[in-house]
């Protein structure tokens, strides 16, 4: 049987992209299943139009739309068997979202979901079973995306906590963020830190991978690196500006400024949950996207 491929398109709040990967079903392992076959980010930034105007603007709505028939043509050309497609925190908050999805659904054809952050959250969570499921202790699951964070907290593989805030990286930098959000966060963790000891956080999101390649300290056997090292890295990016950031750590111009407020969130829930390691496995919500979309199918055929 030859491989077929799937998609996931992830309409975030700072990029969209676009994952194809090839399903292997006569693999020899597991490990052969899945071949990565394109993984294209570009950078929208939808977050900054919605956060401070509450919609889309239509000029970025134009350029979304452009995006979607640009991949709607790479799926084509990769021959994909099927699709989803996910928006998720800045369409969640744009007045004008889902007149715009139908729109761009009726001019492209490609029909984008807009989910909640509970599903986001689950999506995120199961994604992640195969690599959690053998640990043993306390782990929160924290993905922290331009416009809200996902937090799964899981003890010995189980699923304890689930949630979403509405607390992003666009947000922040768009002094978006209610103080009652914030305040819910911190009482939530607080809570589950009384309750659970040692607790360490498994990170997810384009910034944590790559302030983890940033990292000198590190553990790449276990995908590891302390919260301190965290810590430090965060002091010597934020004594630079955004143009120094770029320039002294080669850092594209759409992530030199998002990457702060990112540590931010990281390192708050660090110290709440009294964490001292963050695990950095290299997989996002697209993968999780194309693997809910596999068992849907797999539940289909039965």
């Amino acid at each position: 049987m030859k491989k077929v491929n799937y998609a996931a398109i992830d309409v975030g709040s700072n990029a969209v992209r676009l994952l194809i990967k090839g399903l292997n079903r006569e693999a020899a392992s597991p490990d052969e299943r899945f071949t990565k076959e394109l993984l294209l980010r570009v950078p929208l930034r939808l977050g900054f139009d919605v956060f401070t105007l509450g919609k889309l603007s239509d000029a970025k709505a134009v350029k979304l739309k452009r995006l979607m028939k640009a991949f709607r043509q790479l799926m084509k050309i990769y021959e994909v068997a099927d699709y989803r497609a996910c928006a998720t925190s800045a369409m969640r908050d744009a007045k004008n979202g889902d007149d715009l999805l139908k729109k761009i659904e009726k001019d492209t054809g490609i029909h984008i979901e807009i989910i909640d952050g509970k599903e986001e959250a689950a999506i995120i969570y199961n994604n992640h079973l195969e690599y959690l499921g053998d640990r043993k202790g306390n782990y929160l699951y924290v993905d922290v995306g331009g416009g809200s964070t996902e937090v799964n907290f899981l003890t010995n593989g189980e699923l304890v906590y689930s949630a979403s805030y509405n607390i992003g990286t666009v947000r922040m930098l768009s002094n978006a963020v209610e103080e009652s959000v914030w305040n819910e966060l911190k009482n939530d963790l607080a809570h589950l830190s009384e309750l659970y000891p040692d607790i360490n956080i498994i990170g997810s999101g384009g910034n944590i991978n790559k302030l983890f390649r940033m990292a000198e300290q590190k553990d790449k056997k276990r995908q590891c690196m302390t919260v301190a090292t965290l810590r430090e890295l965060y002091a010597a990016l934020n004594s630079l500006s955004v143009e120094e950031r770029i320039r002294q750590y080669k850092l594209k111009a759409d992530r030199a400024d998002v990457i702060i407020p990112a540590c931010e969130i990281y390192l708050t829930i660090a110290r709440i949950i009294k964490a001292e390691n963050i695990f950095v496995p290299i997989i996002g919500l697209s993968d999780g996207i194309i693997d809910k979309l596999l068992l849907e199918e797999k539940e289909e055929d039965r």
